[in-house]
């Protein structure tokens, strides 16, 4: 099944260079390959849930060959439960991005369809790298496409967005690149599980300085993808000026490498440093949960407040990793799926409205509901799932997040639990003034959803549906591995103390009190006892 693996990682890269070869006149054979190609991949991807071992903490799918000979590079990549529905993340948006941007894109339409087949790739071999110089090779693969995705097709300030989303990101990889080299400086390989085993059995240790480095030049990477607080800063600017494609790639996914990274290499490799470091990680995913919700109430701009949303989100899920605890830890992972699919519908509807008004500013909206009741109807269903109301996938993440850090910390989970209530304030206000109240002239005559359109919205609507309510089907399958990486990271020891012990009877005690029992019992007529059949 390892062909299965590599045919999902390649075929989006295979597709984009024939797209290649078919002349740019033909602006629908170009559309229909990409989405021929983007389609079968997640058909392929698909098949893994089901041929997938949930019972086994190892990786599954494997392909380990020698890349290159000195040093001593592998292609090795592999799949467990952490990373399985991350995959399949990615295919099902990449078919989305696919389809939002048949019309909406008009120019370079060969172009854009190439960087957002090769991004697909350069994403799906994050999440699947078990080799740390590979890692680092398909992150720094995904920054080509989405720069260019933004800088080309983007909106005003598309340059200036594009340019600041590189700079920040290539600043924080470089720590991680220096930190990859000093690995293999002290393991003699860039092989993740060889790493991983080595400082399991002791064979290797870092001194607590190093330790605290290494941990910190990791973590400098991941904490910018999230983006963490004060990190965050780039990620407005990036979302407002992307094409919608590129906005739902950005947040269903590019954002999720940042929190796999931290789960993946931080907690795993360095567990002393992470264990010390977790609490003021913590306030900061405190801080962003409720600043990035504050920030989103005042924006005018609705793509902008969706993009602080994300912030917040995001919040929760590095909340949940470093508790340490493997409700939340798994929640976060859920989370990671939930945003995905959320965030990236709230993105696919503000792309269909722009399209149809040319405008982002929540003022010039209004009364929407009335000329387009099934837009509307998606849009709510949108915003109470990216809340967490029940029966939508969200609260399932956010639920398991707060009740395991619950139980290690009750005061972060108090502060945590407020960004939920924020996150309705400015999720449903915005509803409200985008939707209802009456419509201007303008308004009046915007179209509902097409066809083509509400092929979208129905997957990613069942979806949310789907996640909210069979929940287990995916938690199950990331039980395993989420316990075993725990295990390498070391986990935190809950002291329950019980201010009301209860004494344990003593025989004596205990025959004294059956016979009195017995003494006071009335006798029963025989024919109320049946004999037992065997």
């Amino acid at each position: 099944m390892s062909f299965l693996l590599n045919c999902i990682l390649f075929l989006p890269a295979i597709g984009a260079l024939f797209l290649l070869a078919i002349p740019r006149q033909q602006a629908t054979s170009l559309r229909r390959w990409s989405l021929y190609i983007s389609l079968a991949t997640f058909l392929l991807s698909l098949v893994l849930p089901f041929r997938f071992e949930p019972a086994s903490a190892a990786m599954q799918f494997v392909t380990n060959r020698s890349w290159i000979e000195s040093p001593p590079i592998r292609y090795h990549i592999g799949v467990d439960g952490i990373s399985l529905f991350l995959i399949l993340l990615i295919t099902f948006l990449s078919v989305l991005c696919v389809l939002v941007s048949w019309n909406s894109v008009q120019e370079h339409i060969k172009e854009f369809f190439f960087f957002l087949l090769l991004l697909e790739t350069g994403t799906i071999g994050v999440f699947i790298a078990m080799d740390l110089f590979l890692f680092y090779v398909f992150w720094e693969i995904t920054l080509i496409p989405l720069y260019f995705l933004i800088g080309i097709w983007g909106h005003e300030r598309r340059v200036y967005a594009a340019l600041k989303f590189v700079l920040f990101t290539l600043a924080g990889s470089l720590f991680m690149l220096v930190g990859i080299l000093w690995l293999y400086n002290i393991f003699g390989t860039f092989d993740y599980e060889m790493i991983l085993r080595g400082i399991a059995a002791g064979t290797h240790t870092f001194s607590a300085q190093e330790e605290y480095w290494l941990f910190l030049a990791f973590f400098a990477a991941f904490a910018i993808k999230v983006p963490l607080f004060p990190l965050h800063t780039w990620l407005p600017d990036a979302h407002v000026e992307a094409p919608t494609a590129g906005s739902v790639m950005l947040a269903g996914v590019l954002l999720k490498m940042g929190t796999y990274g931290l789960l993946r290499f931080c907690l795993p490799l360095f567990p002393e440093a992470a264990h010390k470091l977790a609490a003021p990680v913590m306030v900061l995913a405190l801080i962003g949960i409720i600043y990035g919700s504050l920030l989103a109430m005042v924006q005018p701009d609705l793509k902008k407040l969706i993009a602080y949303s994300s912030v917040a989100h995001l919040g929760f899920v590095v909340l949940g990793i470093f508790s340490f605890n493997q409700i939340a830890v798994q929640g976060a992972i859920y989370q990671m799926l939930n945003h995905g699919v959320s965030t990236g519908a709230l993105f696919l509807l503000v792309g269909m409205l722009y399209d149809r008004l040319h405008t982002r500013q929540i003022r010039d909206m209004g009364g929407l509901a009335t000329p387009a009741p099934i837009l509307a109807t998606f849009f709510l269903i949108t915003s109470l799932s990216s809340i967490g109301l029940p029966l939508l996938n969200n609260f399932v993440g956010e639920f398991l997040i707060l009740l395991g850090v619950l139980q290690e910390r009750v005061l972060y989970a108090a502060l945590a639990a407020t960004g939920v209530v924020l996150s309705a304030a400015y999720m449903l206000w915005m509803y409200q003034r985008v939707f209802l109240g009456e419509a201007g002239a303008k308004q009046q005559t915007m179209p509902d959803l097409n066809q083509r359109e509400k092929a979208i919205l129905v997957p990613a609507v069942a979806l949310m549906i789907l996640m909210g309510v069979f929940s287990p089907f995916f938690l199950r399958k990331m039980d395993v591995a989420t316990a075993s990486l725990l295990d390498h990271a070391g986990r935190r020891e809950i002291k329950v103390e019980r201010h009301s012990p209860v004494p344990k009877p003593e025989p004596k005690q205990d025959a004294q009190l059956l016979g009195r029992i017995s003494e006071s019992a009335p006798e029963l007529p025989a024919t109320d006892f049946l004999p037992l059949e065997h």
